[in-house]
């Protein structure tokens, strides 16, 4: 059956209200926005908004798994079919992020999470578990592989992980938080590049110079 205009219309909407909402909750945050002002950004009425999503959380979710997700599983599925060195492996992951940190749709959520977690444990809670934890895990899992493989030192994998990811923090923070007011711009590919490198180093074997 040819989709009708009034049904395209329909399948775009969600995409519309998430658009919205991570406009109200960049310009807002999450716990001053309210649901009837997504709607009025989206040019909708709240009965609409409730109509695909039962709750102001549910909308993080849903934004979440637009914007954050598909990115979490792109990782996972260039490791799952990596056969190359793991140094390698670990620099084309980080080549990413530069990306990921500049576009405005990814980086509203992190800033979201790290101002607002101690008073939205709910939230905060989804996205440990759906992002953070898998990205620990992912990168925890590449450092094992290459401790097998005599590739890095058999340092505690899920330690470095953390550093592996401080850094990551550290340039949405500032992108989102500091460069708006005046902050120096943060020079993401160099930085981390930097940052590989010296992790890299840090994790070659015993007697090595680089895990490379």
């Amino acid at each position: 059956m040819r989709d009708t205009p009034i049904r395209r219309r329909k399948d775009a909407r969600p995409a519309e209200l998430l658009a919205a909402a991570r406009e109200v909750f960049a310009a807002k945050g999450f716990a001053a926005a309210r649901m009837e002002d997504i709607a009025a950004r989206a040019g909708v009425s709240k009965g609409t908004v409730y109509l695909y999503f039962p709750s102001k959380q549910a909308v993080f979710e849903a934004l979440v798994r637009q914007a954050i997700l598909p990115n979490v599983e792109r990782l996972e599925a260039m490791a799952a079919a990596y056969e190359g060195p793991t140094a390698d492996l670990l620099r084309q992951a980080m080549a990413l992020f530069p990306t990921l940190v500049r576009d405005p749709k990814v980086v509203t959520i992190p800033r979201l999470v790290i101002g607002e977690a101690g008073n939205q444990p709910e939230m905060a809670d989804f996205y440990r578990r759906e992002v953070v934890e898998r990205g620990l895990g992912l990168i925890s899992g590449i450092l094992r592989r290459g401790a097998e493989r005599g590739e890095f030192r058999p340092l505690a994998p899920d330690t470095v992980a953390k550093l592996w990811f401080a850094p990551l923090l550290l340039a949405v923070v500032w992108r989102t938080t500091f460069e708006p007011v005046g902050g120096a711009p943060l020079e993401l590919d160099d930085y981390l590049r930097t940052h590989v490198d010296i992790m890299l180093r840090g994790l070659a074997p015993e007697g090595g110079t680089d895990a490379a």
